[in-house]
C-alpha cells in the first residue's frame, strides 16, 4: 500500500460519513488508499448518529476544519481532498491552506464572495432549523419532505426515501446556521483563499438540478479563483441534484472524478482504472 496515494472524502450536513463508502471502494479498486472520517464526535453508524445527536451538539465549521486539517497532517503523503455540500468549503479551505496534494468540492456550500441567489437564500431562511434559535446548540434532524426538497429531487421518491433511510442523520445546529449565515458575519467562516498561486489543483463540481446548492453558486465560486495561477477545473453534470454522490448516477461522479485526477498526474497504483476526463474549463 506505500505507493498508494491517500484520499480523504468529508461529508456535508445531514449525511453520514458512510455516504461514501461505494466511492472508498471504487477508489480502492482506482489504485488509491481511500479514508472517510466522520466529523468531530460522529458516531460509527447511521443508526447511532440518530440515536446520539447530543454526541455532535456544538460543533461548528471551524471545529470541522481543525479536525480534517490534523487528519491530512497525519499522512506522510500529502493526500488527495474530496468533498460534498459543506464538505466541499471544508476541502477548498485546507487545500487553501496548503494542506492536500490537490481537492475536488462537489456540490460546495458557498465560499465568501460568492453572492447567493436568492432562492439559496429563500431556502435558508425558511428551513424549519433555522427558525428556532436555540437548535444552535442541538442536533436537529432533516425529515424526509426537507430531504426530497434539498437533496433527492432529482430522483424518483421510493430512491429519495431510501437514500434518506440509509444516510442521513441529524446535524450539528452550530454549523448549520453558521453555513447559512456566515456571508453576514465579521468573521466568516466561509473564507478561503482563492488566490493561492501554490496550492494543488481544484476541482468544482455542480449538478443543474441541485436545489441545495444551485449551480450558479459553483459557477460563481469559480470565478473567484480567477486571479490564482493555481489550476481550477469546472464539471457541471445536467439533471443531478445535491444526491449526486449517493444517488444511482454517483459512479459518474466518481469516475470523472478519478479522470480528473489521472488527468492532473494523481494516479492510484494501478492506474488502468482511470480514465481521462474532458475539462470543460480550466484556469492555469
Amino acid at each position: 500500500m506505500a505507493n498508494r496515494t491517500p484520499v480523504v472524502f468529508i461529508h456535508g450536513l445531514w449525511l453520514h460519513a458512510s455516504c461514501w463508502d461505494a466511492w472508498t471502494r471504487r477508489f480502492f479498486v482506482g489504485g488509491f488508499e481511500p479514508v472517510a472520517p466522520g466529523w468531530p464526535g460522529e458516531p460509527d453508524t447511521v443508526g447511532e448518529a440518530r440515536q446520539r445527536a447530543a454526541a455532535i451538539d456544538g460543533v461548528g465549521v471551524d471545529d470541522v476544519v481543525s479536525h480534517y486539517a490534523d487528519i491530512v497532517r497525519s499522512f506522510e503523503t500529502a493526500p488527495v481532498l474530496i468533498g460534498h455540500s459543506l464538505g466541499g468549503l471544508i476541502v477548498q479551505r485546507l487545500l487553501g491552506m496548503n494542506l492536500g496534494r490537490g481537492a475536488v468540492a462537489i456540490a460546495s456550500a458557498p465560499i465568501e464572495g460568492v453572492e447567493l441567489p436568492s432562492p439559496y437564500a429563500d431556502f435558508c431562511v425558511k428551513f424549519p432549523a433555522l427558525s428556532h434559535p436555540e437548535n444552535i446548540a442541538r442536533s436537529p434532524e432533516i425529515t424526509l419532505e426537507q430531504f426530497r426538497y434539498a437533496f433527492a429531487n432529482a430522483v424518483s421518491e421510493d430512491e429519495a426515501a431510501s437514500l434518506f433511510d440509509r444516510y442521513t442523520m441529524p446535524s450539528p445546529g452550530r454549523t448549520l446556521f453558521e453555513a447559512a449565515f456566515t456571508h453576514s458575519s465579521r468573521n466568516s467562516r466561509s473564507s478561503v483563499d482563492t488566490g493561492n498561486a501554490g496550492r494543488g489543483p481544484l476541482l468544482l463540481i455542480s449538478g443543474q438540478e441541485d436545489c441545495l446548492v444551485p449551480d450558479a453558486i459553483t459557477r460563481a465560486a469559480y470565478k473567484l479563483y480567477g486571479d490564482s495561477r493555481a489550476i481550477t477545473g469546472l464539471k457541471q453534470f445536467v439533471d443531478r441534484g445535491h444526491s449526486m454522490i449517493i444517488d444511482s448516477g454517483w459512479r459518474t461522479i466518481a469516475d470523472y472524478t478519478l479522470g480528473w485526477l489521472n488527468h492532473m498526474g494523481v494516479r492510484g497504483e494501478p492506474s488502468s482504472a482511470d480514465r481521462p476526463p474532458v475539462v470543460d474549463q480550466a484556469i492555469g
